[in-house]
């Protein structure tokens, strides 16, 4: 295989990167969105001072994990951004691994041509805000499709593919969304938030049954047979206010 460019960081075993497995972790530098939570902006703000990790070390190591490690995921950054994803994909199948992708959704396209060739077993996205320009421009630090946003939602959720999305709650930066995941105030993209204190456990917790309640119920509605062949994202309620 040609040189891959671009790989920034290899985990070679996690357990909570891919829900139910046991995966090994790429890292590709490069991202198009500036969260200002983010947790990995070297990889999005200076992935030229990162050193590249040759190809041949990941695989000569993921050949020694076969019968121990189940996939690899494939994270950044943006993974979409990279021209070497398809190339890395086929490499790590032929190897006898499944491949999972975590993206924020932003390029369609691609994502569309990755599930079309099968090169995907799951992939996590990253919901930032609810589907309004505002809301997303501000989770994001970008202005951003929503269009294109939505359209990578459903081409996921008609994918059969296995799915998660995911949504994470900054205090006074998102109201509650639908998926939420806890904000980790290490090493941010914003200094500002370095400060700033999480939601607690507890009241995640209380937040995931307020939205796990209410969508049984708008699901219930918006999926009722006869009346529409798929539900319409924007016009769903907002659980929560975006401050």
């Amino acid at each position: 295989m040609r040189p891959v460019p671009g790989i920034k960081g290899f985990i070679e075993t996690s357990f909570v990167d891919w829900k139910g497995k046991v995966a090994s972790v790429i890292f590709l530098g490069g991202c198009n969105f500036r969260c200002p939570y983010c947790h990995n902006h070297p990889l999005v703000l200076r992935p030229e001072s990162l050193e590249d990790i040759p190809w041949v070390a990941i695989e000569a190591r993921l050949l020694e994990l076969r019968g121990w490690v189940d996939g690899v995921c494939i994270t950044g950054g943006e993974p979409t951004l990279q021209r070497c994803l398809p190339r890395l994909l086929v490499e790590i199948r032929s190897m006898g691994f499944q491949t999972k992708l975590d993206t924020n959704g932003s390029l369609p396209d691609v994502l569309e041509r990755l599930m079309e060739r099968g090169l995907l077993d799951a992939v996590s996205m990253d919901v930032k805000a609810p589907l309004r320009a505002d809301a997303y421009e501000r989770c994001s630090g970008r202005p951003v499709s929503v269009g294109d946003i939505e359209r990578s939602i459903w081409a996921l959720a008609g994918s059969g593919l296995q799915v998660e999305f995911r949504t994470t709650v900054v205090p006074g930066l998102l109201g509650i969304p639908y998926i939420l995941q806890g904000f980790r105030p290490v090493e941010v993209l914003d200094p500002r938030l370095k400060g700033m204190v999480p939601y607690s456990e507890e009241t995640l917790e209380r937040m995931r049954a307020v939205v796990a309640k209410d969508a049984s119920k708008r699901a219930e509605r918006v999926f009722a047979p006869g009346l529409a062949s798929r539900p319409v994202l924007t016009a769903l309620p907002p659980l929560g206010k975006a401050i």
